[in-house]
């Protein structure tokens, strides 16, 4: 029986083991998977979310307004006594000894100019332009991803490059040891190789460094806990469309400038809201009430139910309503001049984005020949220099290009 459990439990090991994850071994992101990921967890897409709740909130209050606003109400009065007044034939209760009345209104009260509808209006497209401006965040933040993803691996780059400088320089030094023991070169060729060793080692710890604050950052805006898990996409070198084309899309898609289209609109509306001040103001009114008396008086109403209208024009309110219809008038040329003016913005954006990929696609095609040249040129100076045909300043020379 020992050795069958000896048996079970070594296979239930052996299982454990295959069937469970490897530890430390996780998934590797692509900057799609990163991007999802991090719009998931990101507390600052979260916190521009609630700016789209707000604006449906503030619609709901507008659509308060023109929905009628139902009040009950009672009350209840105990006098000291109560009191009667003689008219000589009778006596007439003026005070009872208790008093109560309760009862339920409607109120409803609206500008003619129907300024109640321009608010709703107003509301309507200030929830649309929350939306616009949340889209425009979370470009923002997936930008700001992609940089960090981008910048993490081109820390790896620099750490890969500085670990061939450290190789190619440790070659070089003892290239230059084998040639001192002979007596071929200076002892000053010597140091002058550790010299130029030493300071690619520093490179290579400062190459460390800033991979791990570029995944620092990274990890602050993804949420992921290892930036080393990514996995690096080659782009297809495809032909791209004329400038013009990319323009159209951005004035037709950025949500900056469409926010600020919405903007626009909300203003003018401002203008005809304010104006609607002008107007008479209507209120109508519909009541309900019962009262009850103890004792009760011979001219008790104990249930009343009556409706009221009533209409008011203020004409006068010493230039208020004026300015208000100036200043809105104001902020309308500011909306006007901004929507111009991120309309340039997003021209010269979009014209430099496009110029900055095409000097970067011409400036790879030259670094890849010169990279070429590079190598087989190091290879070569370094071999004439074990051989003393070429000085350490070819080699030094060599290996910075």
């Amino acid at each position: 029986m020992n050795r069958y459990r000896v048996y079970f439990v070594a296979a239930a090991i052996f299982l454990s083991l295959v069937l469970s994850p490897v530890r430390g071994q996780t998934a590797e992101y692509t900057l799609p998977e990163l991007c999802r990921l991090s719009l998931e967890h990101s507390e600052i897409i979260k916190a521009a979310r609630e700016n789209v709740n707000l604006a449906k909130v503030n619609r709901r209050k507008a659509l308060s307004l023109l929905i009628p606003r139902a009040t009950a109400f009672g009350s209840y009065t105990r006098f000291t006594k109560d009191k009667y007044a003689d008219t000589g034939f009778s006596q007439t209760l003026i005070q009872p000894d208790a008093a109560s009345s309760w009862g339920v209104r409607l109120d409803q009260t609206f500008s003619l100019s129907g300024r109640e509808l321009t608010a709703l209006d107003i509301a309507g497209e200030d929830i649309l332009r929350s939306n616009l401006d949340f889209d425009t965040v979370r470009e923002d933040f997936l930008l700001a991803v992609a940089n960090g993803y981008y910048g993490v691996l081109k820390a790896r780059k620099a750490i890969d490059i500085a670990t061939a400088n450290v190789e190619r320089l440790t070659k070089y030094r003892s290239a230059a040891e084998k040639r001192l023991k002979i007596g071929e070169v200076t002892k000053t060729v010597l140091l002058r190789a550790e010299s130029e060793l030493s300071g690619a080692q520093s490179d290579l710890i400062q190459a460390r460094n800033a991979l791990e604050i570029a995944k620092a950052q990274l990890s602050r805006l993804t949420g992921i806990g290892d930036a080393d898990v990514l996995k690096e996409e080659q782009l297809s070198d495809k032909s791209i469309p004329e400038l013009s084309s990319f323009q159209q899309i951005a004035y037709a898609r950025r949500e900056d400038l469409r926010s600020l289209e919405h903007q626009k609109l909300m203003a003018e509306k401002q203008v005809s809201f304010t104006k609607g001040s002008f107007w008479p103001y209507l209120s109508l009114s519909a009541v309900y009430t019962g009262s009850d008396q103890t004792p009760p008086s011979l001219t008790l109403n104990r249930e009343s139910t009556y409706a009221g209208a009533a209409l008011n024009f203020p004409f006068f309110e010493g230039g208020l309503r004026k300015a208000e219809v100036e200043e809105s008038r104001a902020r309308q040329r500011q909306a006007e001049s901004a929507y111009q003016d991120q309309k340039k913005v997003v021209e010269v954006d979009v014209r430099s984005a496009y110029l900055d990929m095409e000097t970067q696609r011409g400036i790879m095609k030259f670094l890849d020949d010169q990279l070429v040249f590079a190598r087989d040129n190091f290879g070569a100076v370094s071999r004439q220099f074990e051989f003393g045909l070429s000085s350490s300043l070819d080699v030094m020379d060599a290996n910075t290009l």
